[in-house]
């Protein structure tokens, strides 16, 4: 059997690290994700997706992404009840992330993602976020060998195309 998320997109809200009694961190987040489709005459659809981080990956996820900024998670779909106030069960289909990664979102020239950072937002409830808590790779090609390495074919004979 075979239970496998792969997700992209944008966080929807605040998000806000819990713990719980037994010191536990948790997180939970919705994702945004447009369809690839459209009806023709009709905007595309947007499907909201809830997810769920537990220990070191909900700290993480806490630490380096807030509401707009694009995410890819990688879990497992989970299926649960609780019973709510009034004593009704409710169901919740979610993701149980395993893995969060960056997207490589497109970079000002400043340097800053094209969406505002933690420090420059003003509704932000963390003060304190490390300088370089992440840092792009500098994409620069990397040279693994010269033309001299390379050897001249001259015959189509066991080449297999």
């Amino acid at each position: 059997m075979l239970n496998r998320v792969i997700l992209m997109g944008r966080i929807t809200q605040d998000l806000e690290l819990k713990t719980t009694q037994s010191g536990v961190s948790v997180l939970s987040f919705t994702v945004a994700i447009d369809r690839n489709y459209a009806r023709p005459g009709e905007e595309r659809q947007t499907d909201f997706i809830d997810c769920v981080a537990w220990r070191q990956n909900a700290e993480f996820i806490s630490k380096y992404f807030y509401k707009g900024r694009m995410i890819a998670v990688e879990g497992t779909l989970q299926k649960r009840s609780y019973d709510d106030r009034s004593g009704n069960k409710r169901w919740v289909t979610e993701v149980v992330v395993d893995n969060a990664s960056f997207t490589g979102e497109p970079r000002q020239q400043n340097g800053e993602s094209s969406y505002q950072s933690r420090e420059q937002r003003s509704d932000s409830p963390r003060q304190e976020q490390p300088k370089a808590a992440y840092h792009e790779p500098d994409n620069k090609p990397i040279s693994i060998g010269g033309l001299d390495d390379f050897e001249e074919i001259l015959s189509d004979d066991g080449v297999p195309f």
